[in-house]
């Protein structure tokens, strides 16, 4: 059995995490770290876990462990890496943005390697630690990296990705309160979001050559999870060649599959599956991409990395089901 401890685990990532765990066949929950919830039962702040689990979050930190996974805020793994002397036999799969960039991706001697499967699924095999990507990156990656593997970006992408609250975590703030968010659309960080830079840096490993603008307008939807990523840019393929390319490209990936039907939300919430589907407007490759973000967007795909460092099914523990309603 793989030895799993959490630092973080009372926000909402660290609650998808607990999920599937606890359910996941070949590991053992050994901590659940949080300062702020310390001797209080999981399935108090959980409440959905009563029954599935007596564990209590502890401010200890176990090393007698064989994965750590980071379910903290941007910015704190790091520091936590720094304060924290941890096993350098532990294996640590971080869910912030902290490692993500290749300018960033190391702290004291470890090294860490950007989560994607379906783009470095056979360098995660042999990794240490796992930088896991971030939520709307994942997405619109999905949708991109057949055409940047065939060098086949050669316009503008632009891009309108819409995600539920949970994207914005559990910290209260004015733009997360039900009251606002409800009835409610918004853009925000038009141009400019960070997530640009990651996606970037994974289509440029596929495609070298490209010198194409990404154009990514960010919104807030008023529903509580998942992501819809619609993108266009100029192509010369056919459809039929397109949808050729992406089934291919993703033939062998548990997790991504090409529609050739239109796709909605509902398909993938409460799974750890994206859903890709294209369509051809005169010269223009139309593409849908659809995430849970708190699943293949964060813990579902953290624990698809864990299960390639350690030689399981792909697929182990994320068998989960969307509901059809």
């Amino acid at each position: 059995m793989i030895k799993a401890g959490i630092i973080g685990g009372a926000g909402y990532t660290g609650g998808e995490m607990l999920r599937i765990l606890v359910n996941h066949p070949d590991v053992e929950i050994a901590f659940v770290n949080s300062t702020s919830n310390a001797g209080n039962l999981i399935s108090d702040v959980h409440t959905d876990l009563v029954g599935d689990t007596d564990l209590r979050f502890t401010n200890e930190i176990l090393q007698n462990i064989d994965v750590l996974f980071l379910c903290v805020g941007h910015g704190d793994a790091k520091k936590f890496l720094e304060a924290n002397d941890i096993n350098e036999n532990i294996k640590i799969i971080d869910l912030s943005q902290d490692f993500r960039l290749n300018r960033n991706s190391s702290v004291g001697d470890r090294q860490f390697i950007y989560g994607l499967p379906e783009l470095n699924r056979d360098v995660i095999k042999s990794a240490k630690n796992i930088a896991n990507p971030g939520c709307f990156a994942t997405c619109i990656q999905l949708g991109l990296l057949p055409l940047a593997k065939a060098g086949l970006i050669k316009s503008e992408v632009h891009i309108n990705a819409t995600t539920g609250s949970t994207g914005a975590g559990q910290s209260l703030s004015a733009t997360s309160h039900f009251s606002w968010r409800n009835n409610n659309l918004s853009i925000y960080k038009a141009f400019e979001h960070q997530h640009l830079n990651e996606i970037g840096e994974s289509l440029l490993q596929l495609q070298p050559s490209l010198s194409e603008t990404l154009t990514f307008i960010p919104q807030r939807g008023d529903f509580t999870r998942g992501i819809l990523a619609a993108m266009y840019l100029e192509s010369n393929l056919t459809l039929e060649e397109a949808l050729q390319l992406y089934e291919n490209y993703y033939s062998e990936h548990p997790f991504t599959h090409v529609s050739r039907k239109n796709i909605d939300l509902k398909q993938v919430v409460n799974t750890n599956k994206a859903l890709v589907h294209v369509e051809k407007h005169g010269n223009k490759l139309f593409i849908i991409s659809i995430i849970d973000n708190l699943l293949k967007g964060a813990s579902g795909q953290a624990v698809q990395n864990m299960n390639l460092m350690f030689g399981l099914e792909e697929n182990s523990g994320l068998r989960l089901k969307a509901a059809n309603f």
